[in-house]
């Protein structure tokens, strides 16, 4: 492992942070944040939000090993920023914490309709996963003999794994229901717009006039709309 990547949070791990939070039925932090024990009337959505993610870990995790060496790729310090942020957004949205107060009733209808949401997305970025294969990285790279994807998903959407990776957190904040998941939401929407960028002058310098004619023939995230 490069030294730099000893540096970052795993989402994983992250995700166990979570789960532990969850099961705890503990006194409250501080008297403005305390764990929202009303999440734990609905545990079953709730656990299973949480559950999503630590499949979403483990995949990636297992997916990543067949990826194809780099060629070059961002900073160590650019790749930390985005894993923070990520990883920050993940606590935000999923960790029941009241703070803020809520913006959804603790229902058990409108939980399930955040696991649904939620489930869409993971199917979306495993299925754009695979269609990546090889080219796929979490840091914004070239890889050697990189190829310029266009098949499943990526027909349409140049970045559909960011499309359901941000759909799995829209869920979660969902099933949470908590104003500071949506601060989470915000959170993470600017580390993907940084990544975004990014990555796209990334690609713009590693396939030129290729990469001009795929941007005009796609979306970014979603079809018709961005």
């Amino acid at each position: 492992m490069a030294q730099r990547d000893k540096l970052l949070i795993s989402s994983g791990v992250v995700g166990v942070l979570v789960l532990v939070l969850a099961l705890r039925h503990a006194v409250p932090v501080t008297s403005a944040f305390v764990l929202d024990k009303a999440l734990f009337a609905h545990r079953v959505p709730y656990m299973a939000a949480v559950l999503g993610w630590a499949l979403f870990s483990v995949y990636w995790d297992a997916a990543a090993k067949g990826a194809a060496p780099a060629k070059s790729s961002e900073s160590g310090a650019s790749r930390a920023v985005h894993v923070f942020a990520t990883n920050a957004a993940l606590l935000l949205v999923l960790a029941p914490i009241r703070g803020l107060g809520r913006y959804l009733p603790v229902s058990a209808l409108i939980m399930t309709a955040g696991l649904a949401v939620e489930a869409l997305g993971l199917l979306l970025a495993i299925w754009a996963r695979r269609h990546l294969g090889r080219n796929w990285s979490g840091e914004i790279t070239i890889k050697v003999d990189h190829q310029l994807i266009r098949s499943g998903p990526y027909r349409l959407l140049r970045h559909p794994i960011y499309t359901g990776i941000l759909a799995m957190y829209v869920g979660g904040a969902v099933v949470t229901g908590e104003w500071l998941a949506i601060t989470g939401l915000i959170l993470i929407a600017l580390a993907y717009w940084r990544k975004i960028r990014m990555e796209e002058a990334n690609l713009k310098v590693a396939f030129g006039a290729d990469y001009d004619a795929y941007r005009r023939q796609t979306w970014v995230l979603l079809p018709w709309v961005l």
